[in-house]
């Protein structure tokens, strides 16, 4: 035992021997291992990504390798190369290992072989055309629930109410999309408040994932996300859903998958955790930097209500029923799909990773060529690259609700970096084999709810003077960005 302890101990001191005296070598990118041994510019980076970010370039150009936590990460900042690192046809970059580990460690969740290929054919199947149709009914359905009770609205409820606008994005929009995905029991008011509890947990967790994912917690903390994630495999178990009715045919499909690949139910209960997670973790938030944009711009809000109306008439809802709307309306709507473009651009803040496989040729669309070693990952982050530059978009921290459309009122797709039309001039969904595979649906859903509180509701800061708040930094990175502080706002049911 004491030649194999010593023989581990060679290899690990070795290993992090080469680590610590890592050197740039001839073609590679810049090198900027900071002054922490191992750690390098981790505390830097999470502390505030962007602004580490936007450093790191300002020191060393549109590529740079830096080491966060002894991992090697090399940025790529020039949108005119994203090109090659998506579409990768020699597959020496891969997503899916990381994305295996990650949701092993967050959701417990051990993926199989044939996962993502199965989640992408669910998603084109029953997330798009006739199916997509067919689930933003059922959307809609949730929502009357949500917003209006079990028994529709009463004659006498259109009494001003205050609320977080942060709050009630998020609890509207997570409640509906639970009952959307997961179904409903006989009682409805039952599933109305199991959907408010677990949205409670769902939002502890969610404040604790940045640093679970960086491995930041403290001791007490380690133990509250244990506690939560074995709580929310209990909640939604494939046991519980079987009790249901209207469960979702998309979430039907990937776990009779599942089932057939003979995956035990209680790896199930983990998948379901992280669907309810990736289909529900960015449509709230999104919801509320879309509302608070409209009622800081009121040029923007009234172009909204216009297309609404002369899309869908003028809505009008009689007591103790549900709302009126037509979902095929949604592919009408080329100002709101503007509004809702020009919102993700400024609050979406993914990050793009690929481990490489093998050694790895970068070649930028300047013609210089980098090598990037095995075992390291090449990373993209859109938000300061591409959504906040002002060669692409003008004004780049402006909100500018027709920033996507055409004079003609179609959809602009044009834009140009040093004179050159650029592919990638959004990336609120990620892009390539990592793009997310529920991005119509997620965008049918926030529509929905946009419509239905610009055509139902009358709504108002408290006070109309408030600045936008600016992005929570412990956020960077993670999908949908959130505010650093709550917006309070009043609304109520048209008369």
């Amino acid at each position: 035992w004491c030649t194999v302890l010593g023989a581990l101990l060679t290899v690990v001191g070795c290993l992090c021997l080469s680590l610590l005296l890592r050197h740039r070598r001839p073609w590679e990118p810049p090198l900027d291992k900071g002054f922490v041994p191992w750690l390098g510019h981790s505390m830097a980076f999470r502390k505030n990504m962007f602004e580490f970010l936007k450093g790191m370039r300002a020191k060393h150009g549109d590529v740079f390798t830096v080491q966060l936590g002894g991992q090697y990460f090399t940025f790529v900042m020039d949108p005119l190369s994203f090109g090659p690192i998506i579409k990768n046809t020699e597959k020496a970059l891969d997503f899916q290992s990381y994305a295996k580990e990650l949701v092993l460690k967050v959701f417990g969740y051990q993926s199989v072989d044939g996962d993502h290929r199965m989640i992408h054919l669910a998603s084109t199947k029953h997330l798009m055309g006739q199916g997509l149709e067919e689930l933003n009914q059922a959307m809609l359905d949730s929502l009357s629930l949500v917003m209006l009770g079990p028994k529709g609205s009463s004659l006498g409820a259109s009494s001003w109410c205050e609320d977080g606008l942060f709050h009630f994005c998020y609890r509207i929009l997570f409640k509906a999309g639970f009952l959307s995905l997961f179904g409903y029991t006989k009682d409805k008011q039952q599933d109305l408040d199991e959907a408010d509890e677990l949205f409670r947990k769902f939002r502890r967790f969610d404040f604790l994932f940045p640093r679970f994912v960086y491995s930041l917690l403290g001791p007490r903390e380690w133990v509250e996300v244990s506690q939560l994630q074995r709580l929310f495999h209990q909640r939604l178990s494939v046991k519980q859903n079987l009790e249901k009715d209207g469960i979702s045919c998309w979430l039907g499909y990937m776990l009779q998958f599942l089932r057939e690949q003979g995956i035990a139910s209680s790896m199930q209960d983990k998948f379901n955790f992280m669907m309810l997670w990736a289909s529900q973790g960015n449509t709230g938030p999104t919801c509320f930097w879309v509302l608070l944009f409209l009622l800081k711009h009121q040029d923007a809000m009234k172009a909204v209500r216009e297309e609404a109306t002369r899309v869908m008439g003028k809505a009008r809802l009689e007591a103790k029923k549900s709302f009126t709307f037509t979902p095929s309306a949604l592919k009408h709507t080329p100002v709101l799909d503007s509004v809702m473009e020009e919102s993700l651009r400024l609050c979406a803040t993914p990050t793009l990773l690929r481990v490489v496989q093998e050694d790895y040729v970068l070649k930028m669309a300047s013609g210089q060529e980098y090598q990037i070693r095995r075992g390291d990952k090449v990373a993209l982050f859109p938000y300061l690259s591409v959504h906040m530059d002002p060669d692409i978009h003008p004004e780049p921290t402006a909100f500018k609700y027709d920033r996507f459309l055409n004079p003609d009122g179609t959809r602009k797709v044009d834009f140009y970096k040093s004179g050159k039309k650029i592919h990638h001039y959004s990336m609120p969904w990620g892009s390539g084999v990592s793009k997310c595979p529920g991005r119509f649906f997620a965008l049918s859903e926030m529509k929905t709810f946009v419509l239905l509180m610009i055509m139902y509701f009358d709504f108002k800061l408290v006070d109309p003077d408030i600045p936008v708040p600016p992005i929570d930094p412990r956020r960077w990175g993670f999908g949908t960005s959130q505010p650093s502080h709550e917006v309070r706002f009043l609304y109520r049911l048209k008369p």
